[in-house]
């Protein structure tokens, strides 16, 4: 569910599409979008090994440790695009203000901390032209606390 007022239109992101965008100002380290209607995680080699699920592969997100949610409906928290040099923090589901964001801010996160370990995504990051791969749990977990922690303080 994503919190404050936002629209979803043209991303400054080059070859993004849409994004998503506040309507309203968040303060540093305030919750942008929180989990909600989570039924049913995956293991990783689960959506692989499975055809109708590995057809899926593109719609997963990792939540924690080695388990991933599917979701083909594409909600509105869908138009979060990546950045190396994010607006916001992804952590365990959770998406963070990476600062204080003013009204109009388009919020991106970090896509390695979504990904499976080592798993590539089929574009580069549009601002470094560099490969976007997914980091392993144990990293990604020690990065976002670390962050998080520096932004409440």
């Amino acid at each position: 569910m994503i919190l404050p007022r936002y629209r979803i239109d043209a991303s400054t992101i080059p070859g993004a599409g849409k994004g998503l965008f506040l309507e309203e100002a968040v303060r540093r380290g305030r919750i942008v979008v929180a989990p909600d209607a989570i039924d049913r995680t995956y293991a990783f080699d689960e959506i692989t090994a499975r055809p109708e699920l590995a057809a899926l592969l593109h719609t997963s997100v990792r939540w924690f440790e080695d388990r991933y949610t599917l979701s083909p409906d594409w909600p509105d928290e869908c138009y979060v695009n990546h950045s190396f040099t994010p607006t916001a923090l992804w952590h365990l589901g959770f998406i963070f203000a990476a600062d204080d964001l003013p009204a109009g801010t388009e919020i991106t996160v970090d896509y390695r901390h979504l990904l499976a370990p080592g798993q590539e995504e089929d574009f580069r990051d549009a601002a470094s032209g560099q490969p976007i791969v997914g980091f392993g749990w144990d990293e990604s977990l020690r990065r976002t606390t670390a962050q998080l922690l520096a932004l409440l303080g």
